[in-house]
């Protein structure tokens, strides 16, 4: 995408500074298109550690970093019950300032709180941006190529696996109330699949969810309901299937990470989420293929390994978006993607709620668009 140069970096500040909050930190850092002002912990050491990490100045309230900086973005990181109860309020209070903002995922873990997030985004015309990184990499750039160009054809469906490594042997109990609930899991880590599945298949019209707790977990007092099966139907018609686990097998095929999409005219794979894709195209007139046999697939291996890789890209795509001054409905991984991420979700507890019924999820808000910033 193109960046005007004339600009000036935006001015950043980092609310949160755990794990997350020091990942963004130093891709911010290592970003031309950002100049990271300040860093807020509620916790004095935390945030007076980070102040020294990056060079700058240290804050314990987002209201004293926004008196005190000129900032262009407050990037959102901090945690919470099921990784998102504390993003709120300072996504509110930055928004109210006249910021923009990025946010961590989930949006927020009350799906009440991220719809009025949302309507206050549009609200106040500022950008509301949520990490929604697994599909800001190489392979999911090239298989939407291959869609835009015509060579999946007609959607037929999705597969989706995604989770952690593990098995019985290796399962420790986590008694924190911030995570000990029965739907933390899809909470905190279903926006990430349901995100990437958006992204390649569209708005999802229909849910269906059946969920567990193993018994090796339930034996020890474990409320996580971390085995996740859930069915979706997408507005164009296509349908989709998603199993995720928290550390409760070991994955087989594909890795921790892979999706697969299927079309009339062809067929991809990712595997570990950056490091592989997979296009097989579909029989052409007059070639035939036995059981276990397909035409030559084409290969992308990135050479990429390590995870951590989509965590600036997505940072990245974030500070272009509002370098740029793109509309605010072009954004990329926008609050309203990150809010119909959680729309699916809070269908599929209904779902699991009711014995499996069939959900449909809430509608998203229109999109209006805006006569003063569009340019036909």
């Amino acid at each position: 995408m193109r960046v005007d140069t004339d600009n000036k970096p935006l001015r950043v500040g980092v609310v949160g500074m755990g794990g997350i909050g020091n990942t963004h930190a130093k891709a911010l850092k290592a970003d031309p298109l950002a100049l990271l002002c300040g860093v807020c912990d509620v916790v004095k050491e935390k945030a007076d550690q980070a102040a020294r990490d990056y060079g700058v100045k240290g804050y314990y309230r987002l209201s004293e970093m926004l008196r005190d900086l000129d900032l262009d973005v407050v990037d959102v990181t901090t945690g919470g019950y099921e990784n998102g109860s504390w993003h709120f309020e300072p996504t509110m209070e930055a928004l109210a300032a006249g910021k923009h903002v990025l946010c961590e995922k989930p949006l927020s873990s009350d799906i009440r709180e991220a719809r009025e997030m949302v309507r206050f985004a549009a609200e106040k015309q500022r950008y509301l941006g949520c990490n929604l990184n697994h599909y800001f990499t190489p392979t999911a750039e090239r298989a939407r190529q291959y869609m835009s160009d015509g060579a999946v054809g007609e959607l037929i469906y999705i597969l989706f696996k995604m989770g952690f490594q593990g098995g019985e042997a290796t399962y420790a109990f986590n008694p924190s109330p911030r995570f000990n609930q029965p739907y933390a899991h899809l909470k905190a880590f279903l926006t990430h699949p349901f995100s990437v599945m958006r992204y390649f298949c569209g708005d999802i019209t229909h849910v269906q969810a059946f969920c567990r707790t193993p018994g090796f977990r339930a034996n020890k007092g474990d409320l996580l309901l971390s085995v996740n099966s859930v069915h979706v139907r997408f507005s164009n018609g296509a349908i989709g299937y998603l199993i995720s686990h928290r550390g409760d097998a070991v994955w087989g095929l594909g890795g921790w990470w892979s999706c697969e999409v299927a079309g009339s005219r062809g067929t991809f794979c990712i595997e570990n989420c950056i490091e592989r894709l997979t296009f097989w195209p579909a029989p052409k007139p007059g070639e035939k293929y036995g059981l276990g046999e397909s035409p030559k697939p084409e290969v992308l291996e990135t050479g990429i390994r390590e995870f951590g890789a989509t965590f600036p890209r997505r940072i990245h795509a974030f500070l272009e978006d509002v370098s740029n001054g793109v509309p605010l409905e072009h954004l990329r991984a926008s609050g309203r993607d990150a809010l119909a991420t959680l729309e699916v979700i809070q269908a599929a507890v209904e779902s699991y709620e009711a014995g499996g019924q069939l959900v449909r999820p809430v509608p998203l808000p229109p999109l209006k668009g805006d006569p003063l910033r569009e340019r036909i």
